[in-house]
């Protein structure tokens, strides 16, 4: 397949609301209009959002669903989120409740996804077999002037290569994706750089934390009761379904073993000389640089930022994994972020 790469410049795109407005220039909405045409016709098209690149087709088409799987190599079991560019167009595809309109008013357009009941409009393919559906409304103006240009919601997961991380950048798309699908939108770097937070809708006030992200527990607390599901920490259990991505099966990982250790930095610099890994790499904070570079001097150094700036971190932390496996370490060792806030994301 010819993939085709348009660039739109982020600063072309730079407002909170570009729907019924004439923000973006002329070329930049001839790109989109182009690129909504092959949704319509269900063919694939990559773009940014404020979260990781998507990679998108017509979320009521299940043969488009099908090239989604098929362009990824994800199993057709694991559903797909689908991204509206208004909240109210999730009336045409889940069965809305108080709570979710509440959950809007708050957090979108933004980086959260809300599971609820599914209606006809959205196939079992895009589903996941599933009885419900994802919906998220991104804030990134190019993606949603595309979904509003395609007259359709979109499904979208993540534009990488399945298990891998998830790319932030458009040379991460066209590292994985080049000749997998029709169209790859350049939209530069994502503002946040790890997925959405997935949250379902349990009760008039309940939610089930599925997915951890920007949208931590503390704000989802302010407008309801919040259960973190066990799958958040720890494997599925046999047998149970996974109502979201990222709960089933090898996500967001380096292609070498990934090593998270949880201490100061003496206690990881001697477990690390301990190992006896010659061809490992280490990611850091920036504060410990030469600290670590004194300690263990033959090992990689890699920074993901200031230990207490997790905004950072989580900017840096995917394209920083694509980074490393370009070099073939043998192994990876990395800090164990704090689990509050944006920390339980990461």
């Amino acid at each position: 397949m010819k993939t085709k790469l348009v660039k739109i410049e982020p600063e072309r795109a730079n407002c909170s609301d570009i729907l019924g407005q004439n923000a973006l220039s002329a070329e930049a909405e001839a790109a989109l209009v182009s690129a909504a045409n092959v949704i319509k016709s269900g063919g694939l098209v990559i773009f940014p959002t404020e979260t990781v690149y998507g990679l998108g087709g017509d979320a009521t088409n299940p043969d488009a669903a099908r090239k989604i799987y098929e362009a990824k190599g994800r199993p057709s079991d694991n559903p797909l989120i689908i991204h509206i560019s208004s909240p109210e167009e999730a009336e045409k595809y889940a069965h809305t409740t108080a709570l979710y309109y509440k959950l809007a008013d708050r957090f979108m357009p933004g980086p959260l996804t809300v599971i609820m009941d599914s209606r006809e409009t959205i196939p079992e393919a895009t589903r996941g077999g599933l009885k419900t559906v994802a919906v998220r409304c991104p804030e990134n103006p190019i993606a949603r002037e595309l979904i509003r240009l395609s007259q359709t919601a979109i499904a979208a997961p993540s534009a990488n290569l399945s298990g891998s991380p998830s790319p932030t950048k458009a040379e991460h798309v066209i590292d994985d994706m080049l000749g997998r699908v029709d169209m790859i939108i350049d939209g530069g770097d994502c503002d946040f750089g790890l997925e959405s937070t997935i949250v379902k809708i349990e009760g008039e006030n309940k939610l089930c934390l599925l997915r951890p992200g920007k949208i931590t527990v503390a704000d989802l607390s302010d407008i309801a009761d919040v259960e973190i599901a066990g799958a958040v920490m720890s494997e599925l259990k046999a047998g149970e379904t996974a109502l979201s991505p990222g709960m089933k099966y090898r996500h967001y990982a380096p292609r070498a073993p990934m090593v998270l250790l949880d201490g100061n930095s003496e206690e990881i610099i001697n477990y690390i000389k301990k190992s006896g890994q010659s061809n490992a790499s280490v990611i850091i904070y920036s504060e410990d640089k030469e600290h670590f570079e004194k300690a263990i001097p033959r090992l990689s150094l890699y920074s993901i930022g200031n230990r207490s700036d997790k905004v950072a971190q989580a900017h840096a932390l995917f394209s920083l994994l694509r980074e490393i496996d370009k070099k073939h370490y043998d192994i990876i060792y990395a800090p164990l972020p704090s689990d509050d806030g944006i920390g339980l994301a990461l």
